[in-house]
């Protein structure tokens, strides 16, 4: 049975759940999911396929059903990565394995970085990290021109933006800041503005997350297997090519997932991937 628990740190309070029992009955790490805007909801359809384990999800700070009394309207994976070390230790059953995927990716490889005992195995499943790209200015100006969509017309505009920059196959070129606005109704978005500009996703918000420079050598020394992967989808556009070129940096090559970016999402989601096989794929690298 799945139960629910709320972690106060003072600054925030984190909800996050436990599918299955603790200590594990199996003698394996509880397995943590973790995203980053996505939230625990996000990685149903996944677990579902991990009957066997003890799943842990949860919400980042001030996303979904997790508050935050920092004061702080942005997204900082320190910050993130000092919530998800506070939860593993709320556990009480020592180390986890860890699937991060987006955003969530980020926080995990800050988490490994500044606590390298808390994860045996992290699987960081295609983390936006624009600094280890070798086209790394175009791709923050790519990224601005999202935010500059958002703010000037609202969700459609600025999601639009965020596909056509997402979609985007190879470095940030000329030609692709040449290409007129993308249009919402390509994507079936709406054309109107509702007014708010809080999106963690088309806001400046998470720039931290995008913009955050994973510390080589602090992953390369910790304890933890730390492993690469992209989508068989998406290995040519934005977060493939900063999977593959983080890759790089740690010596290795990049694991290959069915998919894309979303690949693990069930057919509820609107970017429904191939989860089943998803799965298999994460069973044998975690195995």
């Amino acid at each position: 049975m799945m139960t629910t628990q709320v972690l106060r740190t003072g600054e925030a309070g984190i909800t996050y759940d436990v599918d299955g029992p603790l200590p594990t009955t199996d003698g394996r790490p509880p397995l943590f999911m973790i995203g980053q805007p996505m939230e625990a909801t996000g990685f149903r359809t996944l677990a579902s396929h991990f009957p066997d384990r003890t799943v842990v999800t949860y919400d980042p700070r001030g996303l979904g059903r997790s508050t935050r009394q920092d004061g702080r309207t942005d997204h900082v994976p320190m910050v993130q990565a000092r919530d998800v070390h506070a939860v593993i230790g709320a556990l009480g059953v020592g180390p986890v394995e860890m699937f991060a995927s987006s955003g969530g990716a980020v926080t995990a490889l800050a988490l490994v970085a500044a606590y390298p005992d808390d994860v045996t195995t992290l699987v960081a499943h295609e983390p936006p990290v624009i600094p280890v790209l070798p086209d790394a200015e175009a791709a923050e100006r790519a990224r601005a021109g999202v935010r500059d969509a958002y703010e000037a017309k609202g969700f459609g505009a600025g999601m639009a933006a965020f596909i056509a920059m997402t979609s985007w196959r190879g470095e940030y070129t000329e030609d692709y800041f040449a290409q007129p606005p993308a249009d919402p109704a390509q994507f079936g978005l709406p054309a109107g503005d509702d007014g708010s500009r809080d999106d963690p996703l088309l806001s400046d918000r998470s720039w931290a997350v995008s913009g955050y420079h994973p510390d080589v050598a602090a992953l390369s020394a910790a304890p933890t297997r730390v492993v690469i992967a992209v989508g068989e989808e998406s290995r040519d556009v934005f977060t493939g090519r900063t999977s593959v070129a983080l890759a790089a940096l740690l010596g290795q090559q990049p694991v290959v997932f069915p998919s894309h970016h979303g690949g693990f999402a069930g057919g509820d989601s609107p970017y429904a991937g191939k989860p089943e096989a998803f799965a298999r794929t994460l069973r044998d690298v975690l195995g």
